[in-house]
């Protein structure tokens, strides 16, 4: 199991082995902000703690570069990886699966919200056998519990799950719950990734970043 300070992060996003160009990580940092997927100021997250940065990767759907490019990076991430098939987490995984999916080469699967009451009544979509190896992707990690929520149907089905991959690892407590639940957590950015990226651009200025030091100082256990 990957503890706290051996979570995988790719720091610097490498060549592969098709020979078609990595992204660059700073490039893609830019974008994020540029975008509005990537937001400094003061916003009170879903647990209530209050965070300097506020991260709506579902506004990749928006720009097709940013989704060919973050595409790119899940796939280089997941090429460390042993698995048979990628699954998405609804909702925001979903399109950030299918990109990896493609840029990967490999079959992707998900678990849906609730059952369908008719029909097949299907919990999970697309075609799986159980025995199988699934690697779960969904766009950040903060808090761990919709991602234990969504990968029980998983192992109902008979499918193992050992990785969850994700573009940015946010947390202060979300991936010590997940690798309590014997999960291993990969990720792509830390928070502090992405800071040094826009500072280095001029993109932010001292004071935030600044304001997410003093964050990640006062939670010793987020990104690091």
């Amino acid at each position: 199991m990957t503890t706290r300070d051996q979570t995988d992060v790719n720091p610097a996003i490498g060549a592969d082995a098709d020979g078609v160009q990595p992204v660059a990580r700073a490039d893609f940092s830019r974008r994020l902000h540029a975008l509005g997927a990537i937001q400094f100021g003061e916003f009170t997250l879903k647990d209530g703690s209050i965070s300097p940065v506020y991260c709506d990767l579902r506004l990749l759907i928006s720009d097709a570069e940013a989704m060919w490019m973050a595409g790119r990076i899940y796939a280089e991430v997941l090429a460390g990886l042993d698995y048979d098939r990628i699954a998405a987490i609804p909702y925001a995984g979903l399109p950030l699966g299918t990109a990896a999916a493609m840029a990967a080469g490999r079959p992707m699967i998900f678990p849906r919200k609730a059952a369908k009451s008719y029909g097949a009544g299907r919990s999970i979509e697309g075609r799986h056998a159980a025995g199988e190896t699934i690697v779960v992707l969904d766009d950040l990690v903060s808090s761990g519990l919709s991602k234990i929520e969504a990968i029980e149907p998983l192992e109902a089905a008979g499918l193992v799950v050992r990785d969850i991959v994700v573009l940015i690892d946010r947390r202060p407590d979300g991936a010590d719950e997940l690798e309590r639940a014997g999960y291993s957590v990969h990720a792509a950015y830390r928070l502090e990734d992405i800071a040094e990226d826009l500072a280095s651009a001029g993109s932010i200025d001292a004071e935030e970043r600044g304001a997410i030091d003093a964050f990640l100082a006062r939670h010793p256990g987020t990104s690091r």
